[in-house]
């Protein structure tokens, strides 16, 4: 067996037609509270698969609804040991069309409301976030695009709004003289969390549409974006398969897996044993 073990958030139909050995679909609880959904965990070949749907079964959860630390919390919990997002994405760039993917490699937040740290009073912590995306794992995922026969762009600025509304027409401009390159809704705080809980990350975002900065074009809607992604379905498919098949066999130590080494600020006598104690996937390496 490998001792990869890849987490993948993004739609529930992402693991239909890959051939997972032993699937079976496990409830597991957080004390964030309530994740999106089950997981569904399984093998390919000897790699370990665990994959959840960021909005719950049927898409019923709204993108500032999801439970972002919950989801990265059960990932932990389950032993991942990188997280594979899987999001689409709107283009904010010409060369970035319709159909192609991006591997993202920096965000801009625009999220709000959204709790975007496991930690707190009583156990306070400052992740470094200057690189927030794996790079080993991000080339592997571009790597695994190309494999499929897709076309990616490595590296790319996400920016992620509050959502659901998609962008007003100077927004979308603004973003853009910002140095966004696309724009998204899930992304954050998920990639800070999962920074916190030392987890290797990498974001591959489907380009659905021009979001609405083309004034000589309708705006982006909700229908289009669907059916872009149903087209690409495939693609997102035959991308994973190809990302687990061409893992090397033995896993390497990450940079991230000990990110937060000298992050935990609180003094030991002063740290609150209850928020201790939701922290022992997440932080037990270094709390126990």
């Amino acid at each position: 067996m490998s001792n990869w073990h890849i987490g993948v958030l993004g739609g529930s139909g992402l693991y239909e037609g890959i051939a997972l050995e032993d699937q079976q679909q496990i409830e597991v609880s957080s004390p964030f509270g309530e994740p999106s959904g089950p997981v569904t965990t399984g093998r390919v070949g000897g790699v370990k698969v665990t994959f959840m749907a960021r909005h719950g079964a049927g898409h019923r959860v709204p993108p500032s609804g999801v439970n972002y630390r919950a989801n990265v919390d059960v990932m932990k919990r389950c032993g991942v040991t990188d997280l594979l997002a899987i999001s689409a994405i709107g283009s904010l760039r010409e060369e970035m069309a319709p159909g192609q993917m991006v591997a993202v490699d920096q965000f801009i937040d625009r999220t709000s409301g959204r709790p975007s740290s496991f930690f707190g009073e009583g156990m306070v912590a400052h992740a470094g976030l200057a690189d927030p995306v794996c790079a080993r794992f991000a080339a592997l995922a571009a790597d695994a695009v190309e494999a499929a026969k897709g076309t990616v762009h490595r590296g790319g600025t996400y920016v992620a709004i509050e959502g659901p509304q998609f962008s007003t027409r100077a927004e979308s401009r603004m973003y853009r003289e910002w140095g966004g390159d696309v724009i998204g809704m899930t992304a954050m705080p998920e990639a800070r969390l999962a920074r916190e809980a030392e987890l290797p990350y990498a974001l591959l975002g489907m380009v659905t549409d021009y979001d609405s900065w083309r004034d000589a074009e309708a705006g982006v809607e909700a229908h289009d974006i669907m059916a872009t992604l149903a087209a690409n379905a495939d693609l997102a498919r035959a991308t994973l398969a190809a990302l687990l098949a061409a893992l090397p066999e033995e896993r390497e130590a990450s940079p991230v897996d000990t990110a937060m080494e000298y992050a935990l600020i609180t003094a030991p006598e002063a740290r609150d044993p209850v928020l201790m104690a939701k922290l022992d996937a997440v932080a037990g390496r270094l709390l126990g």
